[in-house]
């Protein structure tokens, strides 16, 4: 028997196949293991899938694409290396097509718009620079973003990638003066007491890489936040 701890919680699973399992992540976890020595979410999931089919031998969970640590939302694991290895030509491919949630505290120039920015990873700070010009070095990031609420002091944007850049959303939103809530490195005036920012992924869809079915997944925020609760009543 695991620790609590250890496993992901049931209601964490928000679709499950044979060949998928695709978690609702917390903003406290992160998706593979790294100098913290905490616990990752791959390991997690293990756990959960061992003890929940009473698995003797080794659990198979691999690890199809990443989500920042203080992110909540979607996260996709294979559970097979055939289901893997075809996720990641479709990652790869940019095929997924992947829907995020933001809560802003200034409201954006416009309803909703196409950004094209130029970024540079800092490697010693881990962040990125968003500009306007091309400039040596800097790989192009886009993204559209349309103001679906708001609330007295908070709006929230769903936003479409169409790059898939180191903190693309955190950097290009911030160049446009609206910093995510609790986003400190990107601009946010305070962070939030539980160390996330309000960035959420909130949908994905893709071609099941068994099945080849077209596959849709929606996942909301959980509701024990107070800004998330009260945003989603504005929709």
């Amino acid at each position: 028997m695991f620790p609590s701890h250890e496993i992901i919680e049931a209601a964490q699973i928000v679709y499950e196949d044979n060949h998928l399992i695709v978690i609702n992540k917390k903003s406290s976890e992160i998706v593979q293991g790294d100098k913290t020595g905490d616990m990752p979410l791959s390991e997690k999931v293990k756990n959960f899938i061992k003890q929940r089919d009473n698995k003797p031998g080794n659990v198979f969970c691999g690890v199809c694409h990443r989500l920042d640590r203080p992110v909540s939302g979607i996260v996709i694991f294979a559970k097979t290396s055939k289901a893997l290895s075809r996720m990641n030509e479709l990652f790869r491919d940019k095929t997924i097509q992947k829907t995020y949630w933001a809560v802003v505290k200034n409201k954006p120039p416009h309803q909703t718009e196409r950004l094209t920015h130029y970024l540079i990873k800092n490697e010693q700070t881990n962040k990125s620079k968003a500009y306007n010009e091309e400039r040596n070095g800097a790989l192009k990031a886009e993204l559209a973003y349309t103001l679906i609420a708001s609330i007295a002091n908070y709006h929230l944007l769903e936003i479409n990638l169409f790059t898939g850049r180191h903190h693309q959303i955190r950097a290009q939103l911030s160049a446009i003066g609206c910093p995510i809530k609790g986003d400190l490195k990107y601009g946010y005036d305070r962070s939030n007491p539980n160390g996330s920012i309000h960035l959420h992924s909130y949908k994905t869809e893709f071609i099941h890489p068994i099945k080849l079915e077209k596959v849709t997944i929606v996942c909301k925020p959980r509701t024990d936040d107070v800004v998330w609760k009260e945003l989603m009543k504005a929709l």
